[in-house]
């Protein structure tokens, strides 16, 4: 257990998730104090020790799955026919077997069924929330209908719908309302009867079976246990995938970027909102190291005075050299970001974490561009949350100059005449962009002159350095005048770029 331990751990730090010696060490002691064959127990005994964010909790689970997923001897899931279990109420929670015995007790293998018998048993483990027979019918599912094969480079994901497109749960789902619509219009008319032996008592009108919340209720929860029957199809694929390609070289090939390792030019609208939630926790780390780093970076002249008066409490014997701390200068940052196409994105994601930690900067400018430039630094003004200004951005900004395509050189040129001279020797200045230009005219003597005025100008791109200076990119061109060209596409870059403005 041990080594598998450290190779969980591993896997996790390959993954970008940080653990300590001192946290392996305290997994590798909860493992003593935790069932070993209750899963759930032991995922989150583990998680207590060894993630530290719940943006990496996620990538710790896919992880867990993966090195976790042996079968437990004796979990029920042999044994089950299609006469076996559930006692029919949608609202029961046995988990029995199919004649009311333990799990694993029954009398077939379930091999030989056929597709109409497997249907039934999926039907009867979905309709008692038979915990068991949903084992039984996702293990004989895998085997009937997702086609796996031995060294077959196919991903768990192909597996997984083949098996779901077969089991056509749609289907069960409706049977399973139609039947328990029909459950309670057979109730309904039972009541009528017994009541229409008593002349005196009116018959009631004819309710329908179910009130709208009703049925939504009992399709939630009908749901849910398709739900849990997907995941246990799930952790079929993946053990038999385990056994067939060894824990690391599946770890490796399912393996996701953390949040702040996702490309942001490059991703989903789920990564998009994972990325999101991330800047703000980022943001604070980012203004306590910033504080932090201003307040200590720097040693002064040592000051005698304090040195000797601090020294009375040694007998007079200096022992502790104290020395006059400069009051640290907090700099000017001044941003121009390119916000067409697929650079949007990092743009918009690059002025929410510099104005989410403005308070570290002396004073936070933001011109925006496509073919035309404009400021939108009031936009920030006022706003609690710096993801507000940044969605004006996208619907106020004037940005189109000719066809909204990017010219670098044509809005360049524009930010020089109008705002040019209020560049200062204090200011630092941030060019985002991946500087492809549409074949306009480069004009980087206008980074020259910045260049000449800023205390430091530095050039974010979004792109891998392997894309400069291909097809339209004439990143060299600019480069030439700046202090620095960073490949910066993830907020762990950003974040790292960032922390040494200051």
């Amino acid at each position: 257990m041990l080594d598998l331990l450290a190779g969980f751990v591993a896997e996790l730090r390959a993954n970008g998730i940080p653990v300590s010696l001192t946290e392996h060490l305290d997994a590798a002691e909860a493992l003593g104090h935790v069932p070993l064959e209750d899963r759930q127990a032991l995922k989150y005994t583990l998680g207590a020790s060894l993630v530290k964010s719940s943006a990496h909790w996620r990538a710790y689970e896919t992880a867990f799955e993966i090195y976790f997923s042996t079968r437990v001897p004796g979990t029920g899931t042999e044994g089950l026919s299609a006469d076996g279990g559930g006692s029919g109420d949608p609202s029961a929670g046995s988990t029995r077997g199919g004649d009311g015995q333990g799990p694993g007790t029954g009398s077939g293998s379930g091999e030989g069924m056929t597709p109409t018998e497997l249907a039934d048993l999926l039907y009867k483990a979905l309709l008692g929330s038979n915990d068991a027979m949903m084992t039984a019918v996702a293990r004989q599912a895998v085997s009937r209908y997702a086609g796996m094969e031995a060294g077959r480079p196919v991903g768990g994901t192909y597996y997984l719908y083949r098996t779901l497109r077969n089991l056509d749960l749609d289907t069960v789902l409706d049977r399973l309302i139609a039947e328990a619509r029909a459950g309670a219009s057979r109730r309904l008319d039972g009541a009528g009867e017994r009541l229409s032996d008593r002349p005196e008592d009116p018959l009631p009108d004819d309710p329908p079976p179910f009130t709208t919340l009703e049925e939504r209720l009992l399709r939630d929860e009908y749901q849910s246990r398709i739900e849990r029957l997907r995941k246990e199809i799930e952790d079929e694929i993946r053990r038999r995938l385990v056994e067939d390609r060894g824990r690391e070289a599946l770890a490796k090939s399912i393996r996701k970027p953390l949040p702040e390792d996702i490309d942001v030019m490059h991703a989903t609208r789920d990564e998009l909102v994972a990325l999101r939630k991330s800047l703000r926790p980022l943001s604070r780390k980012l203004a306590v190291r910033l504080a932090r780093k201003r307040r200590h970076g720097r040693r002064g002249p040592l000051d005698f005075r304090s040195t000797v008066r601090h020294s009375l409490a040694t007998g007079g014997v200096p022992l502790e050299p104290k020395f006059r701390y400069p009051r640290p200068s907090k700099p000017e940052i001044l941003v121009i970001a390119d916000i067409s196409g697929s650079v949007a994105s990092f743009a918009r994601f690059t002025l929410h974490l510099v104005h989410a930690i403005s308070t570290q900067f002396s004073k936070v400018r933001s011109f925006v561009f496509i073919d035309g430039i404009d400021e939108v630094t009031s936009f920030f003004d006022g706003v609690d949350d710096p993801a507000d200004a940044v969605q004006r951005i996208n619907t106020e900004a004037d940005v189109i100059w000719v066809d909204g395509h990017s010219d670098y050189g044509h809005a360049l040129m524009v930010f020089w005449e109008r705002w040019g001279e209020e560049i200062t020797p204090r200011t630092s200045v941030l060019l985002l962009g991946d500087a492809r230009n549409n074949y306009h005219a480069s004009q980087s003597w206008v980074v020259k002159a910045i260049a000449g005025r800023a205390r430091h100008v530095y050039w974010l791109n979004p792109e891998p350095e392997s894309y400069w200076d291909s097809g339209d990119s004439i990143v060299s061109e600019y480069a030439n005048h700046c202090d620095t060209v960073v490949e910066c596409r993830t907020l762990r870059q950003l974040e790292r770029f960032v922390g040494e403005l200051a």
